[in-house]
């Protein structure tokens, strides 16, 4: 398991947090880019999958078009104040903030003494 990254090893700005198990990325909210692209490029850095190939849709796990008009700015072009939105893709947990933070955790580990709670196929709270 990787222990370190630095920004400049991957576009999304990937950091492992190893004392929580995760890997943060953050998506920029004010640029052009949607927060799919930087979910899918997340997700791809991750777990070495080529999106460029097709071995990877996010429609497998949940409907992009909808993530993105969740956390795009509102009618009034004010900026998203709050909110998350999780769900499992490639066996990973992944969780997305109204902040741009983009938190994805490995797959459990089964066997004794590993307790995190399984998603639903996608929840927004």
């Amino acid at each position: 398991m990787q222990t370190d990254c630095s920004p400049a090893d991957d576009a999304a700005d990937r950091q492992y947090d190893q004392s929580n198990d995760r890997y943060v990325f953050h998506h920029d909210t004010e640029s052009s880019a949607l927060v799919t692209t930087t979910i899918v490029h997340a997700l791809a850095s991750v777990t070495d999958i080529d999106v460029s190939q097709g071995e990877f849709s996010l429609y497998d796990s949940v409907d992009p078009d909808a993530l993105n008009r969740l956390f795009r700015s509102t009618a009034d072009g004010s900026e998203r104040s709050g909110g998350h939105v999780a769900f499992t893709a490639l066996e990973h947990t992944v969780y997305v903030y109204a902040n741009g933070d983009v938190i994805i955790y490995p797959p459990a580990e089964s066997g004794p003494g590993v307790d995190r709670p399984h998603l639903p196929h996608a929840q927004q709270q």
